[in-house]
């Protein structure tokens, strides 16, 4: 590990060297590439560097004690050798996540999909619930939400809604939310009073690049239509909705929320390849199926991983046994306990994982 961290850290000092070179300012692609690959090492430079300065206190606070004969000074510097002793251990672990090999799409924006599943309207309503608990988590971290498709029920429920956070590091938090969640509680329909059980689906996909996917024209039908559903003035008037047929997946998507014919274009292809890009990630995480057992988030989108309880107030995630008795808060977008406790389950996995090799 050690040798890797040298490594790396000659290769910051080259970076920093680089980027203040004329001709590297002057090059915003070549600029653009030094600077994330700078930010990317920044934390790990960081780290390895208070590490060695943590072992350096060490050797010194061994050999003054060897050397110190005042019984107060010999206390201080137990003291100091105790406290970066403990700080060496935590950094170790620090510095063995950061070296984890890294999700490519980490960085990514991402485009989720929720349907409402088994459960009819009580589905529908709390499909609207799970997008609206996303949406406020994404105003949180100052990211952008667009919508891309909405099939909305009347009583303020939704059957479908497709939908991109663009913002840094999206999908490196998102991809957890990806499975099946559910929510257990009495309908205001059900007179009885009887706790009714419903599924949402959720599926996290990175946005992809042309670069990512390649699409065939020959593989495509394109077919523009007159919007359906609540519109406004201009979007049912006009031929500006497109559906994309894709022949060899049999992917079909749809998209209508915008005036614009071509706008509305863009955003379904933008879909396609997101759908198209997911199917390959999912293959490659199958060719390595005992790698996928291992971690949290990229796992099949049929696992239950959430139950929402009313009555009890509660919200457990069945993959790593938490439970949180504040539905109310988490449904209003306070979601990142559970993420962060997703991400140190995921890293501990890998850990382990690594370990064994």
């Amino acid at each position: 590990m050690f040798d890797k961290l040298d490594d790396l850290l000659l290769r910051y000092e080259d970076l920093m060297n680089e980027l203040n070179e004329p001709s590297v300012v002057n090059d915003q692609e070549r600029f653009r590439r030094l600077m994330k690959e700078q930010s990317d090492l920044q934390p790990i430079v960081d780290a390895y560097k208070e590490y060695k300065k943590c072992k350096e206190t060490v050797e010194e606070s061994l050999q003054m004690l060897e050397e110190e004969n005042d019984e107060e000074m010999r206390e201080m510097l137990k003291e100091e050798l105790s406290g970066a002793k403990a700080r060496i251990e935590e950094l170790e672990h620090t510095l063995k996540v950061l070296l984890l090999p890294k999700d490519p799409n980490d960085d990514k924006n991402v485009i989720v999909e929720i349907r409402a599943g088994a459960g009819g309207d009580e589905a529908a309503l709390f499909a609207a619930e799970i997008y609206r608990m996303y949406v406020h988590y994404a105003e949180s971290r100052r990211w952008k939400v667009e919508v891309m498709e909405a099939d909305e029920i009347g009583i303020g429920g939704m059957k479908s809604v497709t939908f991109m956070i663009q913002g840094q590091g999206a999908y490196s938090v998102m991809k957890y939310e990806s499975g099946v969640h559910r929510v257990q509680r009495v309908p205001e329909t059900e007179s009885g009073g009887r706790i009714h059980t419903s599924t949402v689906t959720v599926a996290v996909m990175p946005e992809a690049e042309e670069v990512d996917v390649q699409i065939d024209e020959k593989d495509i039908r394109i077919d523009v239509m007159r919007a359906s559903g609540n519109g406004g003035q201009c979007v049912n008037t006009t031929d500006s909705a497109v559906r994309l047929t894709h022949y060899p997946t049999g992917i079909v998507v749809y998209s209508q929320t915008e005036k614009s014919q071509l706008q509305n274009k863009a955003k379904a292809f933008a879909l396609l390849r997101a759908k198209l890009y997911d199917i390959k990630c999912q293959k490659a995480h199958d060719a390595e199926a005992e790698a996928r057992r291992s971690q949290i988030g990229t796992g099949d989108r049929s696992e239950k991983i959430r139950t929402y309880n009313f009555p009890q107030g509660r919200v457990t995630d069945h993959r790593i046994g938490l439970t949180l008795y504040k539905l109310d808060k988490i449904l209003n977008g306070d979601i990142q306990e559970i993420i962060d406790a997703c991400i140190a389950a995921d890293q501990a996995a890998k850990l382990a994982k690594m370990n064994e090799e």
